[in-house]
């Protein structure tokens, strides 16, 4: 009779990979949380903690991975990381919509597990979920040889938070003379790794030991720098002005994240100048030579999160942020124009 662990996959090994979830997650667990890890579902409490300070409560999800950011992973054998960037890319999705994170949940999908690796991933997901307040309160790990293979594992999260009907950003309130603050971006954080990989080592044959021009640190230090976490200074914006729109950069670049939150009679006029270029992007365009607008739309270039708010609390924004007053709100049809002037008042 054939054994499962002969077609791949190791029920014990599973059983055992998981035997020490209970201590990591266990950092992140809040008062709402009324089921351990292990059960067939997790259970989060709605009649206490954050939804009693809120009148209407809504809730807000969003399910994300890190693409192919996980091959540098794999390329560096380094994977403490990779889970609090897939933590972080979920936080600021919903962060957009004014919500606060509530609990999280993952999946981790590979040919076969390891231990250690395991290990690691769950570490910086766990470390993620501290950072911004969510509970970790379930997941799943699959081991799919037919599907995965040698070494390969795809990691997927799940995010849900609340935010109060009244205080939900949906970008209405943003209208011509508004202003775009940029916030700066760690590096690529997690989308445009397909084309990086590509210029970096398919065609310049670079290592992750390698160094570029303008950088101290390596490629490997560079490509795997943590997605940031945008929530706790989006906090105390908030408290401090009335924030009109918020748009999270992430796959499609400034020039298709922006409009998903303007009216359709507006533009978003963004000086390209008006910010440092990271020394990584500079690189890469350079060398893959990537022309016109298609920078802005593969990679953040340097701009993590865009905040809208009126040009009265744009300095105090600015002072409060350290961020880049990159654009203005002008009258159009709901798209992105670049330029290179300096922006006029």
């Amino acid at each position: 009779m054939k054994k499962y662990s002969e077609a791949g996959v190791d029920v014990d090994l599973g059983n055992q990979v998981k035997s020490g979830i209970q201590k990591i997650v266990g950092v992140t667990r809040r008062p709402e949380v009324l089921s351990a890890i292990g059960g067939f579902g997790g259970l989060f409490s709605a009649k206490s903690g954050a939804f009693k300070k809120l009148k209407d409560p809504v809730l807000v999800s969003s399910i994300d991975g890190v693409g192919t950011k996980l091959k540098v992973a794999e390329m560096a054998d380094r994977h403490d990381t990779i889970g609090e960037d897939l933590v972080n890319h979920c936080v600021n999705d919903i962060a957009v919509t004014g919500a606060e994170p509530l609990f999280f949940l993952d999946y981790i999908g590979t040919a076969k597990l390891e231990p250690s690796r395991f290990k690691e991933i769950l570490t910086g997901i766990a470390r993620g979920c501290k950072k911004a307040g969510a509970a970790l309160i379930g997941g799943e790990t699959a081991q799919m040889p037919g599907i995965y293979h040698g070494k390969d594992y795809d990691l997927v999260g799940t995010i849900v938070g609340v935010v109060d009907r009244k205080k939900i950003l949906d970008g209405k309130t943003i209208k011509a003379g508004d202003i775009l603050i940029g916030l700066p971006s760690s590096g690529l954080h997690t989308n445009g790794y397909s084309l990086a990989r590509n210029i970096l080592f398919d065609k310049l044959g670079l290592t992750l030991q390698s160094r570029i021009p303008g950088e101290k640190r390596t490629l490997g230090e560079l490509l795997l720098a943590v997605h940031v976490n945008y929530l706790p200074l989006l906090r105390k914006v908030h408290a401090a002005v009335k924030v009109k729109g918020l748009a999270h950069i992430t796959g499609g670049g400034l020039q298709d994240n922006l409009p998903r939150i303007l009216p359709k009679s507006l533009d978003a006029r963004i000086n390209i100048e008006s910010w440092p270029i990271p020394p990584l992007f500079q690189y890469l365009v350079n060398e893959g030579d990537i022309v016109g607008a298609e920078p802005y739309q593969v990679f953040n270039m340097g701009i993590g999160m865009v905040i809208v708010v009126s040009k009265a609390d744009a300095k105090k924004v600015l002072k409060l942020t350290k961020g880049y007053e990159i654009g203005r709100i002008i009258k159009g049809k709901g798209q992105v124009q670049l330029h290179a002037d300096p922006p006029a008042h």
